[in-house]
């Protein structure tokens, strides 16, 4: 594996845990159906705006990088 590969990949999941750290203070229950897996169901659309947003930003850092480099 190539050091930029492995820069790229601690790229991604820190950025992942990042916009999961920012996106956990959104009450997303709220905003769901009122249905008995509620709860889960906002969980599971936590997981997945932080993955959507985590990928956004690491590609974004990762085009700067290579603009500027």
């Amino acid at each position: 594996m190539n050091i930029k590969e492995i820069a790229r990949i601690i790229l991604h999941f820190g950025t992942f845990a990042f916009s999961f750290y920012c996106l956990s203070g959104l009450d997303l229950s709220k905003l769901m159906l009122k249905t008995p897996q509620r709860n889960t169901k906002a969980q599971v659309l936590l997981l997945m705006m932080s993955m959507a947003l985590g990928y956004l930003v690491a590609q974004f850092i990762l085009a700067i990088m290579y603009r500027l480099g």
